[in-house]
């Protein structure tokens, strides 16, 4: 339920705001792509620090890219993680 919450405001960004820039991402998945599969697979901590950081890389001077969510174990450091 949180993490739906959360995702809300990216939802909002994604059918008003968003359309009314021009597409200039330069990561792949978006920003907000992104921020919406770190929330699911990580939950609301985790996956909030993932999009925030993705969100700072986002400016002219870092080159983007192909730039994929990490895997919930890879993330938490337990090969095996049930999260």
């Amino acid at each position: 339920m949180l993490i739906k919450v959360m995702q809300a405001p990216v939802h909002v960004y994604r059918k008003v705001i968003s359309p009314l820039k021009p597409p200039t991402c330069r990561f792949y998945p978006s920003c907000s792509a992104y921020a919406l599969e770190a929330l699911e697979k990580h939950g609301p901590g985790k996956g909030s620090w993932l999009a925030l950081k993705r969100i700072g890389r986002c400016h002219p001077f870092h080159p983007g890219g192909f730039d994929p969510v990490p895997p919930a174990a890879e993330a938490e450091g337990h090969p095996y993680s049930h999260s």
